[in-house]
């Protein structure tokens, strides 16, 4: 009996090396795996964003095909990036009291008018001009429920004329140009809330916001390469290869510059070692060693860098081959950008204050800040995704239509 409960007892207690304050030792973090998912869907978001305004404001009109997608992609996945936040909270219901009593001051409460400014006055502005035109043709023979729904969302403006749909197009074209640096405040901020804090040597970094920002653009372009090829596999359609390859393409440059900026941070950080640094070798060796050694640098950077850079150098690929190594590529991309929000996370919450020890935590599969609930939360995104396509890339207008819209949009 005495044994188990010292078994028990064990178990519930972190392990620690090195030094560790008494006051340290708790079993849970108080950054759970929600704030993991946090900055991972806002960063899906932004990216989702970038790869729509290649087309809109970059004219690069091999992406024609993922453009609305993209949009699409990046609205279902803004609508969930709150609820990690929320569910954090200890009384969720108090949320409006960051947009009624502000405190400026506070990154994280900023963030509600950063996303409010984002949803509101960017995203869904530019979907509704993009697709007004078509709202204004499916409000005319849907029935039922959709018929409803594409009247509501007309706003009764029905003028489907050749100067307002030039107009729509304008519109359309500065919000994007307005979305991208938007996107980079959206997402940057939350690397500057962990580049703020100077005393964790993890965290305490100018260059957090930077490789926030370059993991979000990854990982967004990406999801959108996932995304693609499932739902033309679910469609049973054929794959754009010229999208997809050129999807591949900014995905491989993206993951380039991504991948050399974070050396180059670790390679300083071993150069100066500064205080904590052997602190940090030694979670890289042990608590950290498949998340960061195998998860992040070697099946979400090294791998997929392998992969979409033999394509660009190998050109005559098999269709099918080619296929296969992006869609793979792009899956482990999200692996390792995941995986490099959870070293963030969870890595810089296991310094102790000593800068001498190291912590390790337990991490409840249930509970109300549990991976059950976080792996809910990236799953309902997709679920939303697939409302939003059933309901508004299904219904397309016809193909000659769509086609004198995107000459017009050149």
């Amino acid at each position: 009996m005495i044994s188990a409960v010292t078994n028990l007892v064990a178990e519930a207690i972190p392990q620690f090396e090195g030094y560790v304050y008494p006051n340290e030792a708790h079993a849970h973090p108080l950054w759970s795996f929600l704030i993991v998912v946090y900055p991972y869907v806002t960063g899906l978001v932004a990216g989702a964003f970038i790869m729509a305004s290649l087309v809109r404001v970059f004219r690069v009109q091999a992406l024609e095909p993922i453009y609305r997608f993209s949009l699409l992609t990046a609205f279902a996945f803004l609508l969930c990036a709150p609820l990690p936040l929320l569910l954090h909270l200890g009384h969720p219901e108090r949320n409006y009291e960051i947009m009624m009593t502000p405190h400026l001051t506070s990154p994280m409460a900023c963030f509600g008018f950063v996303y409010a400014w984002y949803l509101m006055a960017v995203l869904l502005l530019e979907l509704w001009f993009d697709f007004r035109r078509d709202l204004v043709e499916w409000s005319k023979t849907a029935t039922g429920f959709r018929g409803i729904l594409y009247r509501a969302l007309t706003l009764g403006v029905a003028d489907v004329s050749p100067q307002a749909v030039a107009l729509d197009l304008k519109m359309g074209r500065i919000l994007s140009i307005i979305g991208i640096p938007s996107a980079f405040l959206l997402h940057g901020y939350v690397g500057f809330i962990f580049g703020s804090i100077k005393a964790n040597p993890l965290w305490g970094n100018v260059l957090m916001p930077i490789i926030f920002i370059l993991s979000a653009v990854v990982s967004g372009i990406a999801l959108c390469v996932f995304n693609y090829v499932n739902l033309t596999w679910a469609r049973r359609k054929i794959v754009d290869m010229r999208c997809l390859d050129t999807m591949a393409m900014f995905l491989f440059y993206a993951l380039a510059v991504d991948a050399t900026i974070e050396a180059l941070d670790w390679l300083h950080r071993s150069y100066a070692a500064e205080e904590g640094y052997s602190v940090i070798a030694i979670m890289m060796r042990t608590k950290l060693f498949y998340t960061m050694n195998l998860a992040q640098v070697t099946v979400g950077t090294i791998l997929p860098l392998l992969m979409l850079g033999s394509l660009q150098i190998l050109k005559r690929v098999p269709e099918p081959v080619r296929r296969r190594m992006i869609y793979c590529s792009s899956g482990m991309v999200l692996i390792g950008v995941l995986a490099m929000r959870w070293n963030v996370v969870m890595g810089g919450q296991m310094f102790s204050k000593s800068l001498r020890g190291v912590m390790g935590y337990n991490v409840d599969f249930m509970g109300a800040e549990g991976l059950l609930l976080g792996g809910v939360i990236l799953i309902l995104p997709f679920c939303i995704l697939t409302v939003l396509v059933k309901l508004f890339l299904d219904a397309r207008l016809p193909s000659s239509e769509h086609a004198t819209q995107s000459s017009a949009a050149s």
